[in-house]
């Protein structure tokens, strides 16, 4: 670390931390935000997600596009379906898979144009 990255002040701004404590989501909230973006931090997950932006699909289509086992594909869909980033309708034998809403595109449309900049 270089001097300028450490704080040096002893001054606690106290009208800053408590306005700042006002606005930061509770203890629940927080984690369950970390566990939406632990989701983002799996490639399979992001590949999968990037693959539903495009169009509803089953496992059996995933597992094609994405050259992956139809079990490791599921077990990953399972995981975004709880985080609920991912939904599913069954069509008589066939589940097919989609975003859950638009947030999710949201979240990816904004974390793809980051790493691009």
């Amino acid at each position: 670390m270089t001097e300028t990255e450490i704080c040096e002040c002893s001054v606690i701004h106290e009208e800053v931390v408590v306005e700042v404590s006002k606005r930061m989501p509770d203890e629940e909230t927080m984690l369950e935000l970390a566990d939406l973006f632990k989701m983002f931090a799996d490639s399979t997950r992001v590949k999968i997600i990037c693959a539903l932006l495009c169009a509803e699909m089953c496992v059996c289509d995933i597992s094609a596009l994405l050259g992956m086992t139809k079990s490791s594909i599921s077990h990953q869909l399972r995981l975004l379906r709880q985080t609920k980033l991912v939904k599913n309708r069954r069509v008589g034998k066939i589940v097919y898979y989609a975003l859950d809403d638009e947030h999710v595109r949201d979240i990816l449309d904004k974390g793809l144009a980051h790493v691009r900049e």
